[in-house]
């Protein structure tokens, strides 16, 4: 998992915002604070999971699926790009 320990500060960041984001879900609910609010801060933690995780996946596809040891093709590059465009829309 060389690409998760190359950007393992960044994705180290994104972990701590989206524990940020938790936190505030969890003050809000001891708060009792109003549904909607709550209901969006709950949105954006997940959406703040999912991106991390779109940006995982992504790196695993171009680092581990597309052999990297030698030159892709432009069909393989395409190939490569729509995947990952599918599992982001699908995670987000």
């Amino acid at each position: 998992m060389t690409h998760v320990v190359r950007d393992k500060e960044k994705l180290i960041r994104r972990v701590q915002r989206v524990m940020g984001q938790l936190d505030a879900v969890q003050r809000a609910l001891e708060n009792e604070e109003d549904c909607g609010d709550v209901m969006h801060l709950i949105s954006a933690a997940r959406g703040g999971i999912n991106s991390l995780m779109a940006e995982v996946v992504e790196d695993h596809i171009r680092e581990h699926m597309v052999d990297s040891s030698r030159r892709r093709t432009a069909a393989e590059t395409r190939a490569a790009q729509e995947l990952i465009e599918i599992v982001k829309g699908y995670v987000r």
